[in-house]
């Protein structure tokens, strides 16, 4: 295997490693938390979808995620699966 492929898979690693969809954050998560809150925890959404001042956001993957709603920018409700 040369450096290069060594490297580049050991830093596919580290980065798959320092994910922030594990249950450390998702225990951080609370009700009427504001949307930039959640998202300085957790980073960018994977999705987000809604409307009439309602929204659905998701981090991570089918097998490992958090999803918030929210309304207005307030949580309201939040779940996660597979979390590590």
């Amino acid at each position: 295997m040369s450096l290069r492929r060594l490297a580049l898979l050991t830093f596919c690693v580290l980065l798959a490693a320092c994910s922030k969809v594990n249950q450390e954050n998702f225990a951080k998560l609370s009700a009427g938390m504001p949307r930039a809150e959640v998202e300085s925890l957790l980073g960018k959404p994977t999705d987000c979808s809604g409307a009439l001042g309602m929204s659905s956001c998701t981090w991570g993957d089918k097998n490992s995620f958090i999803s918030v709603q929210y309304a207005g920018d307030r949580v309201v409700l939040f779940s996660g699966q597979g979390l590590k």
